[in-house]
């Protein structure tokens, strides 16, 4: 991605903006600011189990963004992150926020070998990139035999949608399964995203502190209204069951 895509606003400077209001509020708002978009930690919590994550699983996170769901599982499992995302200044946040490896690196094109993860996840990035088989033969390529794929998509439920969010490429469910054929990906288990709790109201909290810090700070900047304008037309889609959260577990050997 460029600073010329339309969801740079959304996903870069906002990153920035994230590490920056934790630097005020505190280390504890964190995980919760960095987890946006990412599923609640009841779902995060399933797909892990799925994976089989457990001390010293090298996990992938393709499209880490700020990097939340990788240290929430860092912390919960012991596991050792690696994250790849595209853009510079989400990784810059990650690696002001949790310290962990990171790459600037965008899902179809991974820079590692091949078979070198014991686990890979990529959470609501699919529906965001061109290249959609290009990425998934991606994180079949990095796992090792015997590891898992995890992923959160974003679905669309619908012929069309009554608005399209800029840069984002729904898939339906029928075409999301033709392209795991494709690349030979074999669904496991799914679950769907709207099914899970919600996260706890301190969770909760802690973001929303931090995205009121974000709005005193930038509120009157063009990149946080392009953002927030970009997060509202996803946040109706969902509301209107037009567009659905499903979680995936995804056999790399097909």
């Amino acid at each position: 991605m460029t600073e010329a895509d339309p969801m740079t606003d959304e996903f870069d400077t906002m990153a920035a903006w994230t590490a920056e209001a934790v630097a005020e509020l505190g280390s504890d708002h964190a995980i919760p600011a960095a987890c946006r978009g990412s599923g609640s930690p009841a779902a995060l919590e399933w797909l892990a189990g799925r994976l089989r994550l457990q001390p010293g699983t090298r996990l992938l996170d393709c499209g880490a963004g700020v990097g939340g769901p990788a240290e929430l599982v860092a912390r919960r499992y012991q596991v050792a992150p690696v994250l790849a995302e595209p853009m510079i200044h989400a990784c810059r946040a990650s690696a002001r926020l949790f310290g962990r490896p990171v790459v600037v690196a965008a899902g179809d094109r991974l820079p590692f070998a091949t078979g070198v993860f014991d686990a890979v996840w990529s959470l609501g990035v699919l529906c965001t990139v061109r290249d959609q088989a290009g990425l998934l033969a991606e994180l079949r390529r990095v796992s090792r035999p015997g590891a898992r794929v995890g992923l959160l998509v974003f679905l669309r439920t619908v012929a069309r949608l009554p608005e399209q969010p800029e840069g984002n490429h729904f898939l339906t469910a029928e075409e999301l399964d033709a392209l795991l054929a494709g690349v030979g990906l074999a669904v496991l288990e799914h679950a769907e995203l709207a099914d899970f709790a919600d996260p706890e109201p301190e969770w909760q909290a802690a973001a929303d502190r931090v995205e009121a810090v974000i709005e005193r700070r930038h509120g009157s900047d063009h990149r946080w209204q392009n953002a927030r304008s970009q997060e509202q037309v996803i946040g109706q889609l969902i509301s209107e069951d037009l567009v659905a959260g499903r979680l995936l577990v995804l056999d790399p050997a097909g």
